[in-house]
C-alpha cells in the first residue's frame, strides 16, 4: 500500500500501479490515438491538397496537437483520470491526496507526455517509473498525481468488524433511509482501518462521522455509547435489514420445509421427526414397500414392479386423506383434484 495521507492524517489504502500495468494501459491508449490520428491525417491531406505548403504544414501541426495531445487531456479531464487503456486495466489517475484530478493536472501530464512518451518513445517515462517508489513518471511528479489500481483481488478487501454484542438490537428503530451511500462508504472505510489509525486521529474522525450520521438519522447515540460503537451498530443494523429483505424476496418457508401456500402431501416429502428411507427404482424404498415415510404428506408413491402383479389395482392406505371413496369394483385411486373430461 502507498503512503498517501489526507488532510485528516488518514492513511489511504491505495495501491500504486507499477510499470507493467501502466505500460499496457499506455499501449492501448497509443493504439487508439494513433489510429484516430492517421485516419484524420489522411482525410485532411486529401482535403488540403489544393492548398500551398505552408497551409498544409499548419494543418498537420494543428492535427498533431489536437489529436495526440488535446484528446488525451480532454478524456482524462472528463473521465476523472480514466482513459480507455486505464479503464481496461483497472487504473485511475488521482491526486497525491487521493482526490480526483482536474483540468490543470491533466494538462501538465499531457504536456510532459509529449516529451517523455512521444518524442523519446516512452524511454524517459519507463526509467522514471522504475526509479520512483510509487511508479510515477515525470508528468506525475510535476502535476502532483498518482496512478493507482481500482480493481483489487477480493481476498485483499477487509471486512467490517461486527458491533459489540451489547449493542446488537439497540438500533432497530433507527431511520436509515436518508443516509447517502457516500457516508456509508466513509463509515465502512473507517471501521475497517480504525485499528491502523492514531488513537487521537481515529477518535476525531469517528466523532465527525457520528455527527454526520446523527444529522441524517435524527437520532443521537444512546448514553454511554462511544462514537465508534455507534457507527458499528448502525452498519450492523443496515446489514441485518439488507439480509432480511434478501430472504424475504425468496418467499416464506413453511414448518414442513415446503413454501408457504403449497398444497399438503406429495410423494417423497419427509416430515420432521422421520428419517428418510432410501428410494429404489420405480419410486419405491429400499424394502420395496412403495411408501416413503413423511411427516406432512401422504407418503404414498407409485408402487414398483416388485409390489403389484400385472393387471392388479394398487390399494390406497387405510385412512389416507388423499384417497377417494371406495366403489364396488375395488378401492378408488388416489384423488388428484382433477375431474375427468365429460
Amino acid at each position: 500500500m502507498s503512503g498517501v495521507v489526507t488532510g485528516d492524517a488518514v492513511v489511504l489504502g491505495l495501491q500504486p500501479a507499477r510499470l507493467p500495468s501502466r505500460a499496457l494501459a499506455l499501449l492501448l491508449d497509443l493504439v487508439v490515438v494513433w489510429a484516430a490520428y492517421l485516419l484524420i491525417g489522411v482525410g485532411l491531406t486529401v482535403a488540403t491538397a489544393s492548398l500551398d505548403e505552408a497551409a498544409r504544414t499548419a494543418v498537420s501541426i494543428a492535427c498533431f496537437l489536437l489529436v495526440l495531445v488535446g484528446a488525451p487531456i480532454a478524456v482524462e479531464t472528463l473521465s476523472h483520470g480514466r482513459s480507455l487503456g486505464k479503464l481496461a486495466c483497472g487504473l485511475r489517475v488521482v491526486r497525491d491526496d487521493g482526490g480526483p484530478i482536474r483540468f490543470r493536472h491533466a494538462l501538465v501530464r499531457g504536456a510532459m507526455g509529449v516529451v517523455e512518451i512521444l518524442m523519446t518513445f516512452g524511454t524517459v517515462a519507463c526509467i522514471a517509473s522504475l526509479v520512483s517508489a510509487r511508479g510515477r513518471r515525470v508528468g506525475d511528479v510535476f502535476a502532483g498525481t498518482l496512478v493507482v489500481r481500482e480493481r483489487l483481488p477480493a481476498g485483499r478487501t477487509a471486512a467490517v468488524p461486527p458491533p459489540p454484542p451489547w449493542l446488537v438490537g439497540r438500533f432497530t428503530e433507527l431511520d436509515l433511509s436518508a443516509v447517502p451511500d457516500s457516508l456509508w462508504l466513509e463509515i465502512r472505510q473507517y471501521l475497517t482501518r480504525m485499528r491502523q489509525l492514531d488513537p487521537a486521529v481515529g477518535q476525531r474522525l469517528a466523532e465527525r462521522l457520528a455527527d454526520e450520521l446523527v444529522a441524517r438519522t435524527g437520532t443521537p447515540p444512546p448514553p454511554g455509547v462511544p462514537a465508534a460503537g455507534y457507527l458499528a451498530g448502525a452498519v450492523g443494523e443496515r446489514q441485518a435489514r439488507d439480509a432480511r429483505r434478501a430472504f424475504a424476496a425468496t418467499g416464506p418457508v413453511g414448518v414442513s420445509g415446503r413454501p408457504a401456500g403449497a398444497p399438503p402431501g406429495g410423494a417423497g416429502v419427509v416430515g420432521p421427526g422421520a428419517a428418510a428411507a432410501p428410494v429404489g427404482p420405480g419410486g419405491t424404498d429400499a424394502a420395496g414397500t412403495g411408501v416413503v415415510p413423511g411427516g406432512g404428506g401422504s407418503g404414498f408413491t407409485a408402487p414398483g414392479p416388485r409390489d403389484v402383479a400385472p393387471g392388479a389395482v394398487p390399494a390406497a392406505p387405510a385412512g389416507d386423506p388423499v384417497a377417494g371413496p371406495a366403489s364396488e369394483d375395488g378401492p378408488a385411486a388416489p384423488a388428484t383434484g382433477f375431474a375427468p373430461p365429460a
